[in-house]
């Protein structure tokens, strides 16, 4: 259940490492896995480093608005067949405007949900589903 204000890690290799979800896409509460949200870049992953070279092929920078799909959340979830899951933490991948991922490569599990909302290039990328 992913809400206003809520805190996410991204498991893609576009430079986000925390984004927060600032609006729900096309819904007026929550959002689960599958679901379309507006995030805003919180934390570059390795900005440690950035005095020598600045932000080395990072896609996006800190405070940079973007789309994004939830893949993980740590609100269990129900499946039709009766089995229920619950992840570690709150996750997303960021895509642009038409759809498409902003990162070529995945990094974690993601949800089966996500089969059914037709995002077919993230689970392509992923290592794994759950």
């Amino acid at each position: 259940m992913i809400q206003l204000k809520t805190m996410l890690n991204c498991i893609d290799n576009s430079g986000a490492a925390l984004v927060e979800c600032a609006m729900i896409v096309g819904q007026k509460r929550h959002a689960s896995i599958g679901d379309r949200i507006v995030v805003v870049v919180q934390k570059q992953r390795g900005a440690g480093a950035e005095g020598m070279a600045g932000t080395s092929g990072a896609k996006v920078k800190r405070g940079d608005i973007r789309h994004a799909v939830v893949v993980r959340t740590r609100q269990p979830v129900q499946r039709r067949d009766g089995s229920v899951i619950r992840f570690d933490d709150n996750a997303c991948v960021l895509i642009n405007k038409s759809g498409d991922p902003i990162g070529t490569r995945i990094n974690g599990v993601v949800g089966q949900e996500l089969k059914k909302k037709k995002w077919s290039k993230i689970l392509s990328m992923a290592p794994m589903q759950a």
